[in-house]
This record gives structure tokens, sequence and C-alpha cells, in this order.
């Protein structure tokens, strides 16, 4: 592992990463924050940052996105920009949400290493070291778990127990705590990883496909001082549709055939035993062809099954344009070790 010597001069936020003709050096961390109306909450969370990340042992960057604030938070993100040297401030034209917030965070982040906390002082940078100290163990993704949560037990803390057992089921990884945004990632791994909808918490199950390495770590957690929470019971239902989303990319990105292939030859194979059923009580019991419900439903099910795979014919071909024209493998490797010549 090689670390940069020095601390980073970091400018303003520009529209994109800084070059290889940069010539400053790339930071070891980045601390990826995104805030929405969190004006209360900047300063204080800069002096904490300020004591355990700037005075830490990692040459870093912190990179706030300003998730399109319509209260002081723009003034105050300014002013610790003015103050610090390695604070980043990416401001977005309006709200986009936190998956997108992050997602810009991360694609203006330099660092070897990202962290991704949230802006509202119940994350503690405190944490940080520790976990990127379990990245450098050989993870590749390290997820806070916050044990001992201050929040609404009904609102909040209720929903977040459902949730986390159910996409520990699905995804097959068991962490307890989806919902931390405190999280340490190799950037290679974070950067390959796309984000849409709700999906940074589902980070470790898509990571995985490409043989993500993810531990887990307790984490503290902080009643909010400053402000509102920005979420309620209602983003539960989103969570639920986007973890079918990830159940589905996790299983079958690269095959969909055999998802829509299998439902459709099921659905395919319940039709052809309703037209069975409909035969046999024509033939034994002289029962109405034309008023047997089953006719219908044999009919339906046939025809659905051929939508299916077709469906699923479409999304092979989908996916081997998608590959092809990227010219994107269909595998991800970890590392080469070339062979030496005999003179070596």
């Amino acid at each position: 592992m090689v670390r940069s010597a020095g601390k980073t001069d970091i400018a303003a936020a520009s529209p994109a990463p800084a070059g290889p003709d940069s010539a400053r050096a790339a930071p070891y961390l980045s601390v990826v924050i995104p805030v929405y109306d969190e004006a209360e909450n900047v300063a204080p969370l800069m002096e904490a940052l300020e004591r355990h990340v700037c005075h830490g042992p990692f040459d870093h960057e912190i990179v706030f996105v300003d998730d399109g604030s319509t209260d002081g938070t723009r003034e105050a993100l300014a002013l610790e920009h003015g103050r610090h040297s390695c604070v980043k401030v990416v401001r977005l034209r309006r709200n986009f949400g936190q998956t997108a917030a992050l997602a810009a965070g991360i694609a203006h982040a330099d660092g070897a290493v990202i962290v991704t906390m949230d802006g509202d002082l119940q994350n503690d940078p405190e944490d940080i070291a520790a976990l990127v100290g379990r990245l450098e163990e050989g993870n590749d993704i390290v997820s806070g778990w916050r044990q001992e949560r201050h929040d609404a037990f009904l609102s909040r803390k209720l929903p977040s127990l459902i949730a986390n057992r159910l996409i520990s089921r699905v995804s097959g990884i068991p962490l307890h705590d989806w919902g931390c945004t405190l999280k340490a990632y190799r950037q290679e791994v974070l950067k390959q990883t796309p984000l849409y909808g709700e999906l940074h918490r589902f980070i470790p199950a898509v990571a995985q496909v490409v043989g993500a390495r993810v531990a887990e770590l307790p984490v503290r957690h902080h009643p909010r001082r400053f402000g509102r929470s920005k979420y309620g019971i209602t983003r539960t239902v989103r969570v639920l549709l986007d973890l079918l989303t990830v159940s589905f990319l996790v299983r079958y990105r690269t095959r969909p055939l055999h998802f829509f292939g299998t439902v459709g030859f099921f659905s395919a194979g319940l039709g052809v035993l309703s037209g069975l059923a409909v035969a046999a009580m024509k033939l034994l019991q002289g029962v109405d062809m034309s008023g047997n419900p089953l006719i219908i439903l044999s009919a339906v099910l046939l025809l659905g099954g051929a939508q299916f795979v077709s469906i699923g014919l479409l999304g092979e071909i989908t996916m081997r344009t998608y590959y092809e024209s990227q010219e994107k493998p269909i595998y991800v490797v970890r590392e080469v070790l070339e062979r030496q010549d005999a003179d070596g």
C-alpha cells in the first residue's frame, strides 16, 4: 500500500476529477458527504472531520455534495471550502436524492479509498480510521453497523430491521445494517458499481457480482442535533422495489433468459396441462368445451409463456449488445502475476 507523503491542496469543485497531468498528487482517502438542507450541521461536522481525519495518518480530501439545498448550506460549504484546502464542494442544480448525490461525489473523488457518510452528525468521523483499517486487511468494502441506533422506533428502526433481514436473505450477504451510509470502499470496486434509484444501500450486493470482499464493523450513531430527518416510513416501499432490481441484477444480469425462460416454460407447461384437462373432460364426460373457462386459461398461459421466453431472448440480445459495443468483459480480474523471464 502506498500513501501520498503530504496533504493535498484541493480546490473548488470542478466539472470532472483532476486529470493525469494535474500537479497535485491524488489523495489516499476521499470522504464523500452528501448534504441537503444541513446548514447548521456543516461547521460542527467539519470540526469533527478536522480532529479525526485532517490530523490523521492519511493524505485526504473531503468531498461535500450539495444536493440542491434551499437553506444556508451553500454558504456554509463555501465558508468551509475557503478555510480548508482539503475541502472540495460539488453543487447539484436541484435535489436529485441521496443516491445521485453519492454518485456525484464518487465521480469527483480521487482517493484510492472512498468513505461515504451522512452530513447530519449522526455518523461519527472517529470511526473512519477503523473502517479504513479493516479495508487494509484485504476487504474491498467495509460497512458500518449502527448497533445502538438513536432513531424513532416505528418510523425508522422497525422498517430498517425488517428491510435488513430481507435484503440479507435475498442477497446472501449477512449484513446487519444495509442502510448505514458510513462505509469504506476501494475506489476500483466502487467506481465499477452503477448507482441509480435507491441503490446506494445495495452497493455491497451489486459489488459482490464482481467478486468484492465485504466486511462489517460496529460504528457509533448519535441523535440528530440540528435540522430534521429527510426519510420516513414511505421510503421502505421504494427500498423493497429496488431490492427486486438488485435481486435480478445479482442473479441474472448476464443471463436474463435463464429467468424469463424458466417462467415462460413453467407457464406454458401449465397451459398444456390445462388444455389436456379440457380434452379429458370433453372425451370422458362430454363437457361442452365452448363454455369451459379452462380453455381461456390454457390460451392465456401458453401465450404468456411465449411472451416470457421472447422477453428473455430480447434481454440476451440486449446484454450481448451492451458488452460487445462497449468492449466490456464478462469477468473482473483481481490481479495478474506475470511470468518471469528465464534470465530474471
